[in-house]
């Protein structure tokens, strides 16, 4: 049985190192929600005040769940589905759902790095002219009526489909040679020119108001349920927790590897880069806002109006204009990537474990399909609706609700979450009490579950910012549910018989018997 698990090991792939893990689950973790997202949620809710309910969350649900998905992948070594049938016959279902949901993810997260990309070539010459919200639906996305089109815009397309040349090129090198070597030459990379950034932030007329509205607190918000719930969204969704991602890359590490540790290196780095795109993007708007003579709550925004729309007019009145704009998009471009191909390794792995394929022929087997509806979904007129929705649903309804699911199941279903304790404390430098099954079992779904319940309401109350009720039927309920479907569906098919003939958890005693 244990020559069984090494073949599959090696068959599999894995990182050279610890150190090789860490700075790919940062790359996962770092992406564009970190840029563009937490520094208006901070914002909006309370300022330097958030950093309270923030650290709350991070340190009961973040950190306790990743750990729990770092856990479950180590000791089970395999993908999504395979860690999650290795833990019981009745959970593979489970991950066949959060490989779903990643494929889905990456269709259109790749559409974001190819606008990241193309704008940073438009940031030299300032291409989007005095009206960078008009350049950007008009004359570069040329986004017509809410629908679905397949009227292609090459401005999109081209870089769409570069991007995925080099995302399925990396798959194909494997674990060590593609996901590992971009991490340890694209982290550091992004650190570099993200510090670079905000230096010369720092240095523009207005920043210390920008900086002032960022971190002046509001006390008062704290007495607010919409705060809490902000920050445990915000801890959640950029962590890379709850849809495979973190299970996938635990499987590829070395069975003595201090897990617990591992863990809060990456959190914690996770949310130092958030605070720094605190500072550098609210520098900027400061000087915004100042240029603009107006106050920063006009110019504060997140997503594709702070990247596309705000950022853009920054560098149109900025000193070294060009210089922030190439930075700026450069480190979308490179944290997009590093999360691209994490979420697209969970598919890709999943597809290998089931159907003992290559490495090359699974990447192409996810990839090109994924390419092939990416770009004709999305490098259309209509593209930048298609995404807003798919975005939208498959992060709350999806995403969420999974993790609510599987923390459940895990806790008092399959009752595992005993047993993935021990096996984080056989090596882990921080050793979790019984309190982290308390989190895990309790305190961490029933806040996600709050969140999901506020989610739902809001969104059968008043349909998503108006778009078509058959679009949002289609793209966004029935996406998320066809999901989950789809995942129990697919944990119907028969596994390979020498999938199951070494037990990890067999293993895992005889290592510990050894040690």
């Amino acid at each position: 049985m244990s020559s069984a698990i090494e073949h599959s090991d090696k068959h599999r792939g894995a990182f050279s190192s610890r150190r090789v893990f860490i700075l790919a689950a940062i790359g996962s973790a770092v992406g564009l929600g970190n840029i563009w997202r937490f520094p208006y949620v901070a914002y909006e809710n309370g300022g330097g005040a958030f950093i309270i309910p923030y650290l709350v969350a991070l340190l009961t649900a973040g950190l306790p769940f990743l750990l729990l998905d770092y856990g479950l992948g180590h000791r089970y070594r395999g993908s999504a589905p395979l860690s999650f049938r290795r833990a019981h016959r009745a959970a593979e279902g489970l991950g066949w759902w959060q490989v779903g949901i990643c494929f889905v993810i990456a269709v259109y997260y790749a559409a974001v790095i190819a606008w990241a990309a193309r704008y940073a070539f438009f940031s030299v010459d300032k291409a989007w002219g005095d009206d960078p919200e008009a350049f950007l639906f008009g004359d570069y996305l040329q986004a017509g009526d809410p629908g679905i089109g397949l009227d292609f815009v090459t401005g999109v397309t081209v870089p769409l489909v570069l991007v995925w040349v080099a995302v399925l090129v990396i798959m194909a090198l494997g674990v060590q040679k593609g996901i590992g070597a971009v991490s340890m030459f694209f982290i550091p990379v992004l650190f570099v020119a993200f510090i670079a950034l905000v230096v010369v932030a720092l240095t523009l007329d207005g920043a210390s108001v920008g900086l002032d509205a960022l971190f002046t607190p509001d006390w008062g918000a704290l007495g607010e349920t919409s705060v809490w719930i902000a920050a445990f969204g915000q801890i959640f969704f950029s962590l890379s927790v709850g849809f495979g991602i973190m299970i996938t890359y635990a499987s590829y590490v070395g069975r003595r590897s201090d897990m617990t540790g591992s863990g809060l290196v990456v959190g914690f780095a996770n949310s130092g880069f958030e605070l720094l795109a605190g500072i550098g993007v609210f520098a900027a708007l400061g000087f915004m806002a100042t240029a603009a003579g107006t106050g920063v709550d006009e110019v504060a925004t997140d997503g594709l109006g702070l990247a596309f729309i705000a950022f853009p007019a920054i560098i149109n009145e900025a000193p070294l204009g060009a210089l922030i704009g190439v930075l700026f998009f450069g480190s979308l471009v490179v944290a997009g990537v590093t999360s691209l191909v994490s979420v697209i390794e969970v598919v890709i792995s999943g597809v290998r474990d089931k159907f003992e394929m290559t490495r090359t022929g699974a990447s192409m087997a996810v990839g090109v399909p994924a390419a092939l509806i990416s770009t004709v979904l999305l490098g259309t007129t209509t593209g930048v609706y298609v995404l807003d929705i798919i975005d939208h649903f498959i992060n709350r309804f999806g995403i969420l609700l999974v993790a609510v699911v599987s923390m459940l199941a895990l806790s008092w279903a399959f009752r595992k979450t005993g047993l993935l304790r021990e096996h984080l404390n056989r090596d882990g430098s921080v050793q979790v009490g019984t309190w982290w099954q308390w989190l895990i079992g309790i305190f961490a779904p029933a806040a996600l579950t709050f969140i999901l319940g506020n989610e739902l309401i809001n969104n059968l109350q008043e349909p998503y910012e108006g778009y078509p009720t058959w679009m949002l039927n289609t793209l966004g309920w029935g996406l998320a549910i066809a999901v989950a479907v789809l995942g129990f569906v697919a944990a119907r098919v028969p596994w390979r018989d020498a999938t199951f003939l070494g037990d990890p958890e067999i293993q895992a005693q005889q290592d510990e018997r050894r040690a």
